[in-house]
């Protein structure tokens, strides 16, 4: 078992920012949450997947909707214990622990608050390795471990139970309710036993986000340049530098979807780089070539301090570089790139990673 206190939070939520994919909702607001849960709770107790006993009961928690939404419709911090709490009542069973949804963004410190308020610790794991638009987007759905029985809580304390046939019908019962309420709620999901969710879950996802900020951090405070050192830490590449010259976001069906274009500088002048987006960034093109796509994680980062930018909070004349980062392997299976590839976002192209992708470019140059 770990403390985690407010320096690992603040390290946290700039990793979780890089692993969102761009998307995962603003990691700024439930960093703010976790620090506050901090002050009133007391430092929270994070525990490995290998420490959670086998027949212990633990679920996911998070919030689902369209992350521009949050920008005017902030939580009030009582909405995602509100939905554990009814999915307790539901189930008859307290939980033990608090598993986060998703590596990436707001989802990966809203559980420590929601942990917290409990009175459980929170698992070192998560359902994605990244962050993704849909609650169907888990390891746990490859596993067939079943999202329902699940609860969406709102804002006003509104409460609605969902029982679904498969976990793609959870998604968009789920979904609707999110658009009824205002385009995000929270929700308590994917009730399971501890060996379940070892079996089913990416490890160690809290501590490779703490990595990941603590990296950038210490490179700032060595000023030296973080990006090498998040390239070698992730496994990433260098895919595009550019300045944003055009971006374009609407929110439709609980989702926030559109595309950014960078016109290249430096070695990239006279090219450049369009993001296609739903929440998280799905594809990367530069003129007819695919340098990325789904399930591998696309992100851009300042071109100066390398800390990313979130699709929201493009906008137009900033500099990044784009990078593509390999997805977990349980994503390169066929299920996955069959329920995350680039054909299920409706893109026609088959997947490719990105390392091949980029040896390929590398020997034609």
């Amino acid at each position: 078992m770990r403390t985690i206190g407010k320096r690992e939070v603040e390290d946290m939520a700039v990793g979780a920012a890089v692993l969102a994919s761009g998307g995962g909702g603003d990691p700024y607001i439930g960093k703010l949450m976790a620090l506050q849960a901090i002050d009133e709770y007391g430092p929270f107790q994070m525990i490995s997947l290998d420490e959670l006993p086998d027949d212990a009961f633990v679920c996911a928690s998070h919030m689902l909707g369209a992350p521009t939404v949050l920008v005017e419709k902030v939580p009030n911090g009582m909405e995602g214990v509100g939905a554990v709490d009814a999915l307790e009542k539901r189930l008859g069973r307290k939980f033990d622990a608090i598993m986060p949804l998703e590596a990436g963004g707001l989802n990966s410190l809203l559980p420590f608050q929601v942990a917290a308020a409990k009175g459980v610790p929170i698992v070192d794991c998560d359902g994605m390795g990244r962050a993704f638009p849909e609650l169907r987007h888990v390891t746990w759905t490859l596993f067939d471990i079943p999202a329902c029985p699940a609860v969406v809580c709102d804002e006003k304390g509104d409460v609605v139970t969902v029982e679904a046939v498969d976990n793609a019908w959870a998604e968009r019962l789920s979904r609707n309710a999110a658009i009824t309420t205002g385009g995000s709620v929270f929700m308590a999901d994917y009730a399971m036993t501890g060996a379940q969710a070892k079996k089913a879950s990416i490890p160690g996802t809290s501590t490779y986000c703490e990595q990941i900020g603590r990296a950038i951090r210490e490179a700032h405070e060595q000023n030296v340049d973080p990006l090498p050192v998040i390239l070698d830490l992730l496994g990433a590449f260098e895919l595009f530098r550019g300045k944003l010259d055009d971006v374009a976001r609407r929110t439709e069906g609980g989702f926030v979807r559109g595309y950014a274009h960078f016109a290249g500088i430096d070695d990239y002048a006279g090219r450049e780089c369009e993001l296609r987006f739903q929440n998280e960034h799905l594809l990367a093109k530069s003129g007819d070539e695919v340098l990325c796509s789904a399930p591998d994680l696309i992100a851009v980062l300042d071109i100066e301090t390398a800390l990313p930018i979130t699709t929201e909070g493009m906008k137009y004349g900033a500099r990044g570089v784009v990078i593509g980062i390999p997805v977990h392997e349980h994503w390169r299976s066929e299920r996955g790139l069959e329920i995350a590839g680039p054909r299920y976002f409706g893109y026609d192209i088959d997947f490719v990673p990105v390392e091949e992708r980029v040896v390929e470019r590398t020997n034609e140059q």
